[in-house]
């Protein structure tokens, strides 16, 4: 009883939370089947019915589906860029002891200090000076450099807790450095790796603003992040229609968090993540 009551605050904390979650998770949803009268009128009431007629209005004029495809191209190989030059950074990292090492490791931390509006500008004149500018190809080169700084850190401290004898065991082997970090390092590090892929898979999806200034509001390469505002001026600020299109743009959020979550519960209830 005793202990019972000394939980009962966190309890209370943990489902006042909760409901905090929940109630805007259900008005946002129900709102997605409404239209504006029923929104205004009744918010919370569940929805009359649950015909796609504003799902389909929000995707058919927005163009969603093109735009999902520009995002997910972008996202998908912005992540593979990521981990192509975050994985051996951190594996030279972790294994070096010297002073050199602990330099370059400071200056990747020294990423965390750059607000991101800070570097629009001068990203901008970049993108105009390697004739990039209104392309994706320039965001796929872009979004991996924003997010090497926490994927370094983040992928360093994992392998930092490998033990030296399963390096020293592949060596007696024969196997090479690349070797090791392949069938080693790696295999090892796959919570690192998806806390390292969910983390920037929502930065990069979410991304608009470099999104809207380098790509720019084209309907071909545009991504879902710019496309979803122009909604409100298509539709007249139709709440139910720009409800309906944002659910659509949260599902391959929720997909691949559903993916990676227990990979991602591993790091952070092994405690390898030492920021």
């Amino acid at each position: 009883m005793k202990l019972g009551k000394r939980w009962l605050p966190a309890h209370i904390l943990v489902w006042t939370y909760a409901v905090l979650l929940v109630v805007p998770l259900y008005y946002f949803l129900a709102s997605a089947f409404k239209s504006n009268d029923e929104i205004f009128a009744h918010p919370f009431a569940p929805p009359s019915s649950l015909g796609l007629g504003n799902f389909r209005t929000a995707f058919e004029s927005a163009d969603l589906g093109l735009a999902v495809v520009n995002s997910a191209l972008v996202t998908l190989l912005s992540l593979a860029l990521t981990l192509l030059l975050a994985i051996p950074a951190s594996f030279a990292l972790a294994r070096s002891t010297g002073r050199l090492a602990g330099v370059v490791e400071k200056v990747f931390s020294l990423g965390f200090l750059i607000p991101t509006f800070a570097a629009l500008f001068p990203t901008f004149l970049l993108a105009a000076a390697t004739g990039l500018f209104h392309t994706r190809i320039f965001m796929v080169l872009f979004l991996p450099a924003t997010a090497l700084p926490l994927s370094v850190v983040i992928l360093v401290q994992f392998m930092r807790t490998i033990p030296p004898e399963m390096e020293e065991a592949a060596r007696l082997d024969g196997a090479s450095t690349f070797a090791v970090l392949r069938h080693v390092y790696t295999p090892m590090c796959l919570p690192g790796i998806a806390t390292v892929l969910l983390l920037n898979f929502l930065t990069f999806w979410n991304e608009y603003l470099y999104s809207l200034v380098i790509i720019g509001p084209d309907p071909a390469q545009r991504t879902v992040q710019v496309a979803l505002p122009t909604l409100k001026s298509i539709t007249g600020t139709d709440y139910g229609v720009l409800t309906a299109g944002t659910v659509l743009t949260l599902v391959p959020v929720w997909l691949v968090y559903t993916l990676l979550q227990k990979r991602m519960q591993q790091a952070l209830v092994s405690g390898a993540v030492k920021m």
